[in-house]
């Protein structure tokens, strides 16, 4: 009997093998045992075994999907502080942890000086996307330009392209920060213009809407990408200090004071018989 179940489980094993089933694999035989114990029957049993073949997968392609999109740090919403960006609307922002901008094709801009907390939620709203089954990439802007550029020249522009238009979310970072190149300028503008209606974009940027031609160059081509862009979108303005700069003041505080605390201990600690005399 022994013989029997040992060759049974060599079969099934090889079988769940070849249907890429590796989470039943790993759990039928614990299942099997508390199934029994709980006098489950066998259709309670296959779909415990199922519920874990498929959260497992779901767990696995979510984490596929995180690591396509290329973050370079992976942030969450739980950990952005909306009490010291009042300006943020927290609401709309749980609105679109939701993620159904995506399926209405809408964009998201957050505009704010640096250090408010704009690629925080660009990433961590994009982190919900991949959770949710979304095909996402991260960029920075302007490595995107040096990317689209460099694929011009070397005549891969159109796999490029296409690479993009297969996603659902596409996030462009640090929009502002330096300025692009004509050639760069146009190239980012065919990339908004084709993602339009068919993919969503985040794009963050620290530069009001006004100023967006120190960057793109040409009012024409700022224009043309502003309407495309603002269409049909969500606007979420961070305003206030820096947090690079809150916490670089903080630490400077915390060192002045620390030694003033130690140079008025020294001081205290001086006996007064060891004053330098006056003469």
């Amino acid at each position: 009997m022994r013989r029997t179940e040992t060759k049974s489980l060599v079969l099934l094993r090889h079988h769940l093998k070849v249907l890429r089933l590796p989470t039943v694999a790993a759990e039928c035989e614990k299942t099997a045992a508390r199934c029994a114990a709980d006098n489950v029957d066998h259709l309670g049993y296959l779909l415990q075994l199922l519920e874990l073949e498929l959260l497992d997968r779901e767990k696995r392609s979510a984490e596929r999907r995180l690591k396509a999109a290329r973050f370079p740090t992976i942030k969450t919403l739980d950990t952005f502080d909306f009490t010291a960006r009042p300006s943020v609307n927290k609401m709309l922002v749980a609105e679109l942890a939701r993620c159904e901008y995506i399926d209405k094709r809408e964009n998201v801009l957050l505009i704010g000086n640096p250090g408010t907390g704009k690629s925080h939620l660009a990433t961590a709203l994009a982190a919900e996307a991949c959770a949710k089954g979304y095909r996402v990439r991260f960029f920075r802007t302007t490595e995107l330009v040096t990317a689209l550029i460099e694929a011009r020249d070397e005549r891969t522009f159109l796999r490029l392209k296409s690479q993009l238009a297969k996603l659902d979310l596409l996030v462009l970072d640090e929009l502002g920060y330096v300025p692009a190149s004509k050639v760069g300028a146009e190239l980012l503008f065919d990339v908004i213009s084709t993602a339009y209606e068919r993919t969503s974009l985040i794009v963050t940027s620290n530069l009001p809407f006004e100023s967006w031609t120190e960057v793109l160059g040409s009012e024409r081509l700022t224009g043309a990408t502003l309407d495309r862009l603002t269409h049909r979108c969500k606007i979420i303005e961070t305003r206030g200090e820096s947090y690079r700069l809150k916490d670089a003041k903080a630490r400077t505080a915390r060192t002045t004071t620390g030694q003033s605390a130690t140079a008025s201990t020294k001081a205290a600690a001086t006996p007064l018989d060891e004053t330098p005399d006056a003469g």
